[in-house]
């Protein structure tokens, strides 16, 4: 019931954003047929799905990307498809004889989405690389730190997932609803490098109005304001401040005890926030976690606790939304963002590869026969 009910995407296998695009579709009501390799065929229980969030929710086929037959199945799913994915470097498909060209010849109203780290074009385009690298030479990773520190990658969340999977996805959106007024697919070249560009915008435009300093860990947003950070309580554990306005910085003071010191009064003086940092990280030292969210749970401060991914699951706030779901046991997010009319959800646990290939094949047309062939000459398994 989803808002991509009865679209279908057909995602040749890959790694990290691709899956994570596809994942995303699926969570929205899209069918999505995973084409995985014929040597990632490896047999697995139908009874117990791999543990993979990221390849939740579609049926897997196996072909031989290297036989003309199975090239050639693939070319008749693209035939009824409305999307295909691939996060190959440039080229590759070309090679398979799957690339945008073929797949538009087959379909004209394809949206044909490509996923990579730097792009299709432009001196990188044909380099190894992953997330840590994207994220660096699109000026993302630099500020991300405290003073007088190395920048800190940030897992592979702004490469691989925001500034990658996200934004295929956004740019598949995009694509079908050109699609539906043009009768006429397109390429989308989603460069992990370009997303992570744009996720650094906002502070573009603070460098450019003199409100960001080039050195690390120094700026409101980055570690260097006591009013925006995260501090060690009594018992080991981490709760984050983010007391930014004025009013919710006066909560900040009334509610730690501090609002008496004089020396805390001046919120923005910039200069005075590496001693105001030091009576904000003692005072929140005095306490446990569990005591600071008993004063500043449901206030104003801009406070929450900082939780394990265990933790999170079972917080209260998530229960009530049910932001987590388990799938096969296994807990992962739930779909997001929410709908006030169509209903998302995870429309079933990960698959193995080819586990679903006979059925996939008579989705699209093919009777026993022709899919006894297929296999006999290893074109898909």
């Amino acid at each position: 019931m989803g808002p991509l009910q009865g679209v279908t995407v057909i995602e040749l296998a890959g790694i990290g954003p691709g899956p994570f695009c596809a994942m995303m579709l699926s969570d929205m009501g899209a069918e999505v047929i995973r084409v995985d390799r014929a040597g990632a065929v490896k047999g697995g229980d139908p009874e117990a799905p791999p543990p993979d969030a990221l390849t939740r929710g579609r049926k897997s086929i196996g072909v031989d990307l290297k036989n003309p037959d199975g090239v050639e199945a693939v070319l008749k799913m693209v035939e009824q498809a409305d999307v295909l994915i691939e996060g190959f470097r440039p080229g590759v498909t070309e090679r398979m004889g799957l690339g945008p060209d073929d797949c538009l010849a087959r379909n004209k109203q394809l949206v044909y989405g490509r996923m990579t780290g730097w792009g299709q074009e432009g001196p990188y385009a044909m380099a190894a690389g992953h997330d840590i690298n994207y994220i660096s030479l699109a000026g993302a990773l630099e500020p991300i730190g405290r003073a007088g520190q190395a920048p800190v990658p940030p897992l592979n969340l702004v490469g691989d997932f925001g500034g990658g999977g996200m934004l295929l996805a956004y740019g598949v959106a995009c694509g079908l609803v050109e699609a539906r007024m043009s009768g006429e697919g397109q390429v989308i070249d989603a460069a992990m490098v370009d997303g992570s560009a744009v996720l650094f915008n906002m502070f573009w435009g603070m460098k450019s109005m003199g409100l960001w300093s080039p050195e690390r860990g120094t700026n409101m947003l980055d570690t260097g304001a006591h009013f925006y950070d995260v501090y060690e309580c009594s018992d080991g554990t981490y709760i984050s401040i983010g007391s930014i306005e004025p009013q919710f910085y006066a909560e900040l003071m009334r509610l730690s005890g501090l609002g008496d010191d004089p020396d805390m009064v001046r919120q923005m003086d910039r200069d005075s926030w590496p001693q105001m940092k030091v009576k904000v990280a003692e005072t929140f030292k005095q306490k446990t976690r569990a005591e600071w969210c008993e004063l500043m749970e449901h206030t104003d401060v801009c406070f929450a606790p900082v939780l394990t991914p265990e933790e999170a699951a079972a917080h209260p706030h998530n229960v009530a939304r049910q932001t987590f779901v388990e799938v096969e046991g296994m807990t992962q997010a739930a779909p997001a963002p929410r709908f006030s009319r169509t209903t998302v959800e995870v429309q079933g646990p990960a698959r193995h590869p080819g586990q679903d290939t006979d059925d996939v094949l008579s989705r699209f047309g093919y009777d026993n026969d022709e899919i006894a062939k297929l296999k006999d000459v290893g074109a898909v398994v």
